[in-house]
């Protein structure tokens, strides 16, 4: 019995596929984080490092007031919806067009990107927690780790108003500390200043103060992904009752922060 092997067919060519990734021409947020970004991210959103945050409760006073947050869920559940439709979400976004800007040190886009976070804060006490955590950020910043392109860009800031989240961006961009980590760490951040507000305003204990955070500890992750995705046309929220807290305190008759 004789076998007959087939020929094997022709394989085709592979064909090249590529993909068009949109976005501005800016370098990608490295994977990793040395040690050196890693020490400035800790220090720089520190409660040590001097921009006031403690003062500053972003209306929770006035809801701790009200009795909207009594408890250590309560005040989970009025952080998350902050973190989700309010100024977690657009600060984080903003934050992240700040830093592709300053890696590439365009001026024009930190402006507009910087007008559209101070025209973002819904009222007046929260414009002021806004621009004057930034001005202290960059100044201090400025000051205690300097180098050229952060320089440059700090004088061109030196006469105007800066939102938080639009300094710290323009910072890291400045060191090239990697996007993702500064996200993560300016809402940590944003998130342990809240908590440690409602500590000492409902009051509660330290350790449902930290449980509170581990527990929102997810949810400032998916915001940090998805807020450095996101183009500027998906700004907005529905924290009104956030802004509406931050108006009431306003005129709110025994306060211990300034928001």
């Amino acid at each position: 019995m004789i076998t007959v092997m087939a020929e094997p067919l022709p394989r085709p060519e592979p064909k090249i596929v590529k993909v068009f990734e949109p976005g501005p021409k800016a370098p990608a947020s490295p994977p990793e984080l040395s040690p050196e970004a890693l020490k400035k991210l800790l220090a720089w959103l520190s409660p040590a490092f001097p921009v006031g945050g403690f003062s500053y409760s972003h209306g929770l006073e006035w809801a701790i007031e009200d009795g909207t947050v009594k408890t250590a869920a309560d005040l989970e559940a009025w952080v998350e919806a902050i973190l989700r439709h309010g100024a977690g979400w657009s600060d984080g976004v903003l934050l992240a067009h700040a830093w592709r800007a300053a890696t590439v040190g365009d001026r024009a886009a930190l402006d507009a990107v910087n007008t559209l976070a101070i025209a973002f804060q819904p009222t007046r006490e929260r414009h002021l927690e806004a621009t004057a955590q930034g001005r202290a950020f960059l100044t201090t910043v400025a000051a205690t780790w300097p180098n050229d392109r952060l320089a440059e860009l700090a004088v061109h800031f030196h006469d105007a108003q800066i939102a938080y989240a639009v300094a710290v961006g323009l910072a890291a961009g400045c060191h090239d500390v990697p996007l993702a980590a500064t996200l993560n760490a300016f809402l940590g951040g944003f998130t342990a200043n809240l908590v440690s507000a409602a500590i000492r305003a409902v009051p509660l204990g330290q350790t449902e103060g930290q449980r509170a955070i581990a527990n929102l500890s997810p949810v400032v992750e998916a915001i940090a992904t998805s807020a450095a995705a996101a183009t500027l046309d998906e700004l907005g929220g529905a924290g009104w009752r956030a802004d509406i807290a931050s108006m009431q305190h306003e005129t709110q008759y025994t306060r211990l922060f300034r928001s």
